[in-house]
């Protein structure tokens, strides 16, 4: 089973519309590779565009990040809230049909209140100026954890109710 089995592309840029409006993250539906279904991006700040624009940046920071939440989702089949190698929040929903995992969706881009941008890890993974990193970190906006928790409950109901309206 597939996601698009579920609902069409289509139908997932709405829910990733959804999560965007109550959260503010760059939401995005991923199939069981970590691949966004819908190839669509909600930039949230300055920096991530400028992270994943690089191969290094998209590869070592954002994809490993989206593996290794993505991960933990699909084992505990819960959502899990943690930070990417850039020091920026990562919401990963995992998303089951019965005990079949089919996917994930979720969001990042926003920083945790007690966090800050890793700009020398950034500058040292993906090669980027650190005088770019700091200027474009300056426009990544904060959430507080039980904001992001509140964020993750949300996406949680919404995938469980599109899951029980698709399985009838």
């Amino acid at each position: 089973m597939k996601l698009t089995d579920i609902m069409s592309v289509e139908e997932w840029i709405k829910i990733e519309k959804e999560i965007h409006e109550k959260s503010g993250l760059n939401p995005t539906i991923y199939d069981t590779e970590g691949v966004s279904i819908t190839q669509t991006s909600t930039w949230v700040n300055k920096l991530c565009p400028e992270i994943k624009g690089v191969p290094k940046g998209q590869t070592f920071i954002c994809s490993a990040a989206h593996q290794n939440i993505a991960s933990m989702a699909e084992q505990t089949k819960e959502p899990v809230i943690e930070e990417c190698d850039a020091g920026l929040l990562k919401i990963v929903v995992p998303i089951y049909v019965d005990d079949t995992f089919i996917g994930a969706a979720g969001g990042c881009g926003l920083m945790l209140d007690d966090s800050e941008v890793e700009e020398y890890l950034v500058n040292m993974t993906a090669g980027i100026d650190e005088s770019i990193i700091e200027e474009k970190a300056k426009t990544v906006k904060t959430i507080s954890q039980e904001e992001a928790e509140e964020v993750a409950v949300f996406i949680m109901k919404r995938i469980t109710e599109i899951v029980d309206i698709h399985k009838k």
